[in-house]
């Protein structure tokens, strides 16, 4: 069963320790420092067990308002919250501020214990709750249950723990969603074992002998043994968990970092986000004007952040990052300023991907509206329907497992409905015009029906480069679609109206064919004499260059497409190997200058060569990998 996380929470010396320790039995200050001092410094940890198996965690963090960044280490991880005020000092500086931390990420559930009741009389204890009250009632933990107790005595603490028991019950009840992960607050090697890190597990259940996905970054790591508690276990569900790693290093793996397994934690400098309904601006506006320069608190990880805004929508931001963070859509975080460490007010992650380019003009009120909507269900389809409205073309994971050697998922284009139907008619458009143009020919190669639609698609939203391959593969995929709905129709790798289903004539097909073979040839006739000869009339030509079968680089020169294409390939091979000459490429392809010229001049038009005084080199439009790819240029 899931383990529910409790953060304490409260002033320097109220007691948050001892109270802990009254509970658990467990000295939260380990470091030798705190327990000299009395004081806790970093975060800390220990946990309670029920007589029926069930556990609680808590995290102790530090009191003092020059150690707020290490209390949001633990903070950032918890599920519940125990506010702790001292009876005989009442709220301070530092209870304020630790209870509007914990309203900005939106800790909903908790308890508030008086502590130190021993000292004070009962009036008083009294008079504090009353403060409390009043100060937990803008809040998130409005509904909070407050009541005393006294490390010292043990006065209260019982009650306390039942307490505890129904918050862990009613956040269980509630569910704690999100995909599975666990994000490091400590890293360390220990003898005999190697790499270990410890965590928060959240979201679901881990098992020994896993793989793990390592972000930012996206490396593998095995999980080699689980413990939690110090005890070895196969599996464990949620909560404080160290994990005992085969395949990382020390040196990889920081505090904030996320291990993950499965689909939406990823690594990113650059995320959306808004302001989530249950958290509070503080005295101000949400976000100070675009550029501002703020501190972003997500997890265990903190990093500086820039603000820019969304241009015409209040509530929405776009956050680019001094570094990569782990983090997904969904996740809760807090923005403060860094030098006087104000806290802004709390951030809900939107998109880990934000929109660039064309597409950020689909940035909508509606959309991004629908969007915060469909976070706050933590519906992973909701999430993903509404990010490709939101961006018009998307790619998403398609593997929700990650191999020990290659943990990089593939990805998936989609196009959002409004996008997809005007691709949809460019694509019919481009057939019907090819018709007009060339009435005679089979069809649209299917190559220039993509790259119509390609180039409308640009226009629309954008393209990232590395997603051009599954971007084109989604195109393929509409296509297929409109032939399958009868919208147009398909012969071989050209695509027609699907109203001109009847074939060419068989006497000009042939006609076509036979002028075909007769330019397959290093050298060969004239266009219009090989036309004639072979008895194929203009509309015939044109309907061969309009398919790609052959290729015009003159008015009355042209080349078969498979001969054009071996010759260009083997010019740009040569030229890739020293500066290609005329008289070195005539006598290469046994034929006269006045071929190989024509097809040099060409490629130098196209990009795929460039002249200098030497000769032809690879010009900037040349393929960087297998010089026969020249033919899809």
């Amino acid at each position: 069963m899931p383990t529910v996380v409790v953060g304490t929470a409260g002033h320097i010396d109220h007691g948050k320790t001892a109270l802990l320790r009254a509970l658990t039995g467990i000295d939260a200050d380990r470091l030798p420092e705190e327990q000299a001092r009395g004081m806790t410094i970093d975060v800390g940890y220990a946990h309670l067990a029920f007589d029926d198996g069930v556990e609680l965690d808590f995290v102790d963090v530090p009191g003092h308002d020059r150690l707020i960044g290490n209390m949001l280490v633990g903070a950032g991880e918890i599920d519940a919250a125990m506010l702790v005020v001292a009876a005989d000092d009442g709220p301070r500086p530092q209870t304020l501020e630790h209870l509007q931390l914990l309203d900005a990420l939106g800790i909903a559930d908790g308890v508030v214990v008086i502590t130190k009741a021993d000292l004070v009389e009962p009036t008083r204890v009294g008079a504090v709750t009353a403060q409390v009250r009043e100060l937990l009632r803008p809040t998130s933990l409005a509904a909070a249950e407050i009541l005393a107790a006294s490390a010292v005595t043990g006065a209260g603490i019982n009650e306390l723990r039942q307490t505890l028991r129904r918050t862990r019950d009613r956040v269980v009840e509630r569910g704690m969603a999100g995909p599975v992960r666990l994000a490091i607050d400590r890293v360390f090697t220990s003898k005999g074992r190697g790499l270990v890190v410890t965590g928060t597990l959240r979201g679901g259940s881990l098992r020994a002998g896993e793989t793990l996905r390592h972000e930012p970054g996206g490396e593998g790591a095995r999980v080699r043994e689980l413990q939690v508690h110090g005890t070895p276990r196969e599996q464990h569900d949620g909560g404080r968990t160290a994990l005992n790693l085969a395949g990382a290093t020390a040196d990889q793996l920081h505090r904030g970092d996320v291990l993950t397994v499965g689909y939406g934690v990823r690594g990113t400098d650059r995320i959306l986000v808004g302001q989530p309904t249950t958290a509070r601006p503080i005295g101000r506006r949400w976000l100070p004007k675009a550029g501002s320069a703020l501190r972003l608190h997500l997890g265990t990880d903190q990093v500086d952040a820039r603000v820019r805004r969304v241009t015409g929508v209040d509530g929405f931001a776009i956050l680019d990052l001094e570094r990569p963070v782990a983090t997904f859509e969904g996740d809760r975080g807090l923005l403060r300023e860094p030098g006087r460490g104000e806290v802004l007010g709390g951030v809900r992650v939107l998109d880990t991907s934000p929109p660039r380019g064309v597409s950020r003009r689909r940035m909508t009120p509606s959309r991004l509206e629908a969007l915060a909507v469909a976070v706050a269900t933590g519906s992973i389809e909701a999430i993903e329907r509404t990010r490709i409205l939101l961006h018009g073309s998307l790619a998403t994971d398609l593997r929700d497992d990650v191999a020990d050697d290659a943990p990089t998922m593939p990805r998936s284009v989609r196009f959002a409905p409004d996008v997809e139907a005007a691709l949809a008619d460019v694509a019919i458009e481009t057939v019907a015009a090819h018709h007009r143009d060339a009435p005679l020919s089979p069809g649209l190669p299917l190559a220039r029906a993509r790259g119509a639609v390609l180039r409308r698609l640009r226009s629309l939203a954008t393209v990232e480069r590395r997603d051009r391959d599954a971007t084109e593969a989604a195109i393929s995929r509409m296509v297929d679609a409109l032939v399958a709905e009868g919208r147009l129709a398909r012969r071989g790798d050209a695509l027609r109206d699907s109203s001109r289903l009847d074939d060419l004539p068989a006497p000009l097909l042939a006609a076509m064919d036979r002028l075909e073979a007769a330019l397959a040839v290093p050298a060969p006739e004239g266009l219009t004499e090989a036309a004639a000869a072979a008895g194929c009339p203009p509309d015939g030509v044109r309907a061969l260059q309009a398919d790609g079968r052959i290729v015009r680089v003159a008015p009355d020169l042209a080349w078969a497409a498979a001969t054009f294409h071996a010759l260009a390939a083997s010019a740009l091979a040569a030229a890739r190997i020293a500066p290609l000459t005329p008289a070195a490429f005539r006598d290469a392809t046994g034929t006269s200058r006045k071929y190989v010229v024509a097809i040099l001049e060409d490629l130098d038009r196209r990009g795929i060569l460039e002249r200098t005084p030497e000769g032809h080199i690879p010009g900037p439009r040349a393929p960087r990998l297998d010089p026969v790819a020249v033919e899809a240029s």
